[in-house]
């Protein structure tokens, strides 16, 4: 009789897990439209995550494994889907194989890019409520070191851009003004053509 009680505890929970999880991806899909509102939520965590740094003056190393962690996405969001280096088909090399659009494929897209920062800033916040995390550094070093970490990461990769001919941004194909409509004497299509009554 136990076992039975168990067993359907069991089952109840693994269906509430199921329909929380359901739910939790059901609005995620639906935010995946809305950029400006996803990215200023990640602004706002970010932001009280370095407020609560600041009060409290703690939890550096947190803050700098954040940093490390929103660089290194980053990095990855900036980065092509695949290596210009290897040998398989890759960024045209020639005028004839750039003529044909092909927008810029990211290594890591920008709704998982936002997730991850997201995710990334939401667990340091939480973190800075548990002491044990609270190692005490020297700050200005870690800051220092993040500094250079940071030029060093973003001058190896625009290099890299640079060397490769790509630019991170992708506007979508090329559209030039009035494109289809004809300009005449006739305005286009079939108005004013002969035997027509203007």
């Amino acid at each position: 009789m136990m076992e039975g009680s168990d067993q359907e505890e069991a089952s109840s929970l693994e269906t509430t897990a199921a329909n929380l999880k359901r739910a939790v991806q059901y609005w995620l899909d639906k935010s995946t439209i809305h950029i400006f509102p996803r990215w200023a939520l990640f602004v706002f965590v970010l932001f009280v995550f370095f407020l609560r740094i600041y009060l409290i003056q703690g939890y550096f190393i947190v803050a700098y494994g954040l940093g490390i962690f929103l660089l290194n996405n980053f990095i990855a969001f900036l980065s092509p889907l695949e290596d210009p280096n290897d040998d398989g088909p890759g960024l045209p090399s020639s005028a004839k194989e750039g003529k044909e659009f092909r927008p810029f494929a990211r290594r890591l897209p920008e709704f998982k890019f936002w997730m991850a920062c997201t995710r990334g800033a939401a667990t340091s916040l939480v973190m800075t409520f548990f002491s044990v995390f609270d190692v005490p550094v020297f700050w200005p070093i870690l800051l220092m070191y993040f500094g250079v970490l940071f030029f060093m990461t973003m001058k190896r990769q625009i290099a890299h851009m640079y060397k490769h001919k790509y630019v991170p941004i992708s506007f979508g194909k090329h559209k030039y003004k009035d494109a289809g409509v004809e300009h005449g004497e006739f305005g286009g299509g079939m108005a004013g053509s002969i035997g027509g009554t203007t």
